[in-house]
């Protein structure tokens, strides 16, 4: 144990008696692509002296899982832009079956071509890909500036190391509305399942993000419309519901933060690369764990305090010319 930690901690369970198994650890607030429903064009990232280290992410990371965290989820920004990330990734790879059941992470693939047999050599075994539209044009007019063969070329990287793909999909309206079959096509013939995601009110983003909100249930009708679609029993530890297709392979989640609240069972807590707790991804509660990692103080007293102040539930709402739930961006805090 730490020497930080002179006592053995208690379990992580929230005030509303909700036992928290999920870290989602943002190890940058930096990414090299800038989603229009993410990210303004012109970014302001955090300095260095603001971050937390490789170690100190390692350190807190360990404490979490000591504690009762089953998951990991390395988030970012994006997470492979990080110097170091193959440190962490072997640190936290190597407490999988001791105390950790799973590390996983979130990419825009970009670099995943590169960093592919790194991760699995670190014990990840999954991967969630953010791609929202497989028409190059589209996905360059939806991240600003990327390119979608690089993206593809990452995924199969992965895939050819024996990570198996997720893909998520953020539903947007006018932008990859019709979209949704040809994707839902190109998972099953690659071996991908994917997930659908409602766009968030987070951080100023250009233009008016309801423009292009779409409900999932509105989302999904040309699927419903073309073939049944039944619930299935399955988690992963993250808030999405999950639904067979008929005459299809792949499996369908669900995230619906606006339309249908997820929050009765949220087993997550957020560590930023501040070193900030989030109690809620859509509050601006938080608790910051850096001074007292750096100082010695009682981070495992902090840790009881971010527990305590966990809100029941999110306060989400999107409409026109509304101001985002919350000042900061997706990136900022971690996907």
């Amino acid at each position: 144990m730490s020497a930080l930690s002179p006592r053995p901690a208690a379990r992580l369970t929230d005030a509303h008696g909700r036992r928290i198994e999920y870290l989602r650890l943002s190890v940058t607030d930096r990414c090299d692509l800038r989603c229009r429903y993410c990210m303004a064009e012109d970014m302001q990232f955090l300095p260095k002296a603001a971050v937390l280290s490789i170690e100190e992410m390692g350190e807190l990371a360990e404490r979490f899982v000591a504690r009762g965290i089953r998951r990991i989820r390395l988030t970012g920004g994006e997470p492979l832009v990080r110097r170091g990330i193959e440190m962490l990734a072997a640190r936290l790879g190597a407490l999988v079956g001791n105390g950790l059941d799973e590390l996983t992470l979130t990419t825009n693939a970009m670099r995943l071509a590169e960093h592919a047999p790194m991760l699995a050599a670190a014990g990840v075994r999954r991967i969630n890909v953010s791609l929202d539209t497989l028409d190059r044009e589209a996905f360059r007019h939806i991240t600003r500036f990327g390119d979608i063969d690089v993206a593809l070329r990452g995924i199969a990287a992965a895939q050819r190391e024996g990570i198996a793909i997720k893909i998520n999909m953020v539903a947007l309206a006018g932008l990859n509305e019709d979209q949704l079959l040809p994707m839902l096509d190109w998972c099953a013939a690659n071996g991908c399942d994917l997930t659908l995601i409602e766009t968030m009110p987070l951080g100023e983003v250009e233009g008016d993000r309801s423009d292009h909100y779409i409900p999932l249930h509105q989302f999904v009708a040309p699927l419903r419309a073309d073939r049944s679609i039944w619930p299935v029993d399955k988690a992963t530890g993250g808030p999405a519901r999950y639904f067979a297709i008929e005459d299809s392979p792949v499996t369908l989640g669900l995230i619906t933060p606006l339309s249908d609240n997820f929050c009765a069972t949220c087993n997550r807590i957020r560590l930023t690369v501040e070193g900030r707790i989030y109690m809620c991804l859509g509050q601006d509660d938080h608790v910051d764990l850096r001074a007292a990692l750096r100082d010695g103080g009682d981070v495992d007293g902090l840790i009881d305090v971010a527990l305590a102040g966990k809100p029941r539930a999110h306060d989400f709402h999107i409409e026109r010319k509304s101001t985002p739930a919350v000042a900061r961006h997706m990136s900022a805090t971690g996907g």
